[in-house]
């Protein structure tokens, strides 16, 4: 994966993060607001389904990142999430461990 395709993805991870606040914060203010006051009307606009991070896009963003030198970080990730491979990860930790992937080589 290319920089610009990463940060690409990082871009659009932030705007879905970043449309997810302003739902919670228009559900709170929904909540916390009392009857008497007159609320805006403002169409709903449906939550963007959340993408689901396959097996085979966390691999490719490992064998990147191991290919850039940081072979023993993923090893690290790896064994934080219980496993010795890849293969070995429950699926459901797949975006937090490719999040944690994305910034190795970042900082």
């Amino acid at each position: 994966m290319g920089k610009m395709s990463e940060l690409s993805l990082l871009v659009k991870e932030l705007n879905q993060c970043g449309e997810t606040l302003i739902g919670i914060s228009q559900s709170l203010s929904s909540m916390f607001s009392s009857n008497d006051e007159p609320r805006p009307t403002k169409p709903e606009t449906p939550a963007p389904e959340e993408k689901v991070i396959t097996l085979e896009e966390v691999r490719a963003v490992l064998a990147e990142k191991s290919r850039d030198g940081h072979t023993a970080k993923i090893r690290e990730l790896l064994q934080k999430y219980g496993a010795d491979k890849l293969s070995e990860i429950n699926a459901s930790d797949y975006p937090a461990l490719l999040a944690e992937a994305e910034v190795l080589g970042n900082g």
